[in-house]
């Protein structure tokens, strides 16, 4: 894999998945890595099967078609689909003026987070007309995201989405799950 200075905040993104670092993420992995984050077994299912099937011929132009559907971490910008936030540019680069506008437009109730309906609202304003592929991919991720992170009053918070943006959050839910089953098996 490239040197971690060298790559996009979309690359950081996927990196958590591809759990033998190898510069490719196979549904297997995708499957351990939502595991690890705290996922049960049917959601990291669907997400491997769902995820590797939809962007591995996007990741790998050029290339033959493959049963194993693997990802290519290096080419994941070209897969990055419409009607998203634009927080990623279109090298996967991370665009702080977009990430900002999310809250300055849609985090009303509180302006560091968003509940459910404002996170509704803000992906019905990301919709490309008749772009249904995209409005389903926008709808899962940030489903998915508030599914496993919002805290206890349903908020969705903003460090906790620059954290996915930039990265850095699966990698603590990891840790985070990894302690509480310690904890817990110590208890016992």
């Amino acid at each position: 894999m490239e040197d971690h200075n060298q790559i996009s905040a979309l690359q950081k993104h996927v990196m958590f998945f591809d759990r033998n670092n190898d510069g490719v993420i196979y549904p297997s992995e995708t499957f351990e890595g939502f595991r690890a984050i705290g996922a049960g077994l049917a959601l990291s299912s669907v997400a491997a099967f769902f995820i590797n099937v939809g962007l591995s011929r996007k990741t790998r132009p050029g290339q033959p078609f493959s049963f194993h559907f693997p990802i290519e971490v290096k080419n994941i910008k070209l897969a990055k689909h419409t009607s998203d936030s634009g927080v990623y540019d279109k090298e996967g680069r991370f665009v702080s003026e977009k990430f900002e506008e999310i809250f300055a437009k849609h985090a009303l109730t509180q302006r560091q987070a968003l509940t459910a309906d404002e996170l509704q609202k803000f992906m019905k304003s990301n919709r490309e007309p008749k772009d249904y592929a995209g409005w389903l991919a926008g709808y899962t991720e940030w489903k998915i995201l508030h599914y496993l992170c919002k805290d206890e009053h349903g908020m969705l918070h903003k460090d906790t989405i620059r954290a996915a943006f930039d990265g850095s959050l699966f990698q603590k839910m990891a840790e985070e799950k990894a302690s509480k089953k310690k904890n817990s098996t110590i208890h016992v």
